[in-house]
């Protein structure tokens, strides 16, 4: 893997996605844990599902529902990473996480997170941002715990048969709740 340069926040800009920008969110979304281009950066989920992570249908509900919004992280005015934001009464929705894979390991995730936090407290007044990652992925499970985020042993299944999230390869896959007081 190539060594990812270092953050340098100045030029990290965040604005909310618009429906133009869902064709480059979906690659994004897919670069980062599908296939061989995700196997750069160290999120793959390419050993735990095939198939595809998101669809434009997906990425554009999120963009267009009153309660969501995509986020969108730019350098030099490339898109370079983004996530999902959902207004669920006192807490928020993180999820569609992406980070170009190349760019993976030098801060920028840190920096998505901080202002994804940031933004939801401020904008919506939570107290709590919840996510679910697939059990399985300890290390990232564990990116997250570092970042105060804490592991509450709440399971829902994987959606097994639903090829818009993947084809498992694995049957033990399951997602769980992960919760941090903001």
């Amino acid at each position: 893997m190539d060594t990812a340069p270092s953050l340098d926040q100045a030029q990290l800009t965040f604005r909310d996605a618009t429906e133009d920008d869902v064709p480059a969110l979906v690659r994004l979304v897919e670069s980062a844990y599908r296939g061989e281009s995700s196997r750069a950066g160290w999120t793959t989920e390419a050993h735990l599902l095939e198939g595809q992570r998101t669809d434009a249908d997906g990425v554009r509900a999120v963009v267009t529902a009153p309660e969501s919004r995509m986020m969108v992280a730019e350098r030099d005015g490339e898109t370079v990473a983004c996530c999902q934001l959902e207004h669920r009464g006192d807490a928020a929705y993180f999820g569609m996480f992406a980070v170009r894979p190349r760019m993976q390991g030098g801060g920028l995730g840190k920096a998505v997170i901080a202002e994804a936090e940031r933004a939801v407290r401020q904008g919506w007044g939570v107290s709590e941002m919840h996510m679910t990652v697939i059990s399985a992925r300890e290390e990232l499970i564990a990116w997250y715990e570092r970042r105060g985020y804490r592991r509450t042993g709440k399971m829902s299944p994987f959606p097994y048969g639903d090829e818009r999230f993947g084809v498992p390869q694995r049957d033990d896959l399951a997602f769980e709740l992960l919760i941090k007081e903001l």
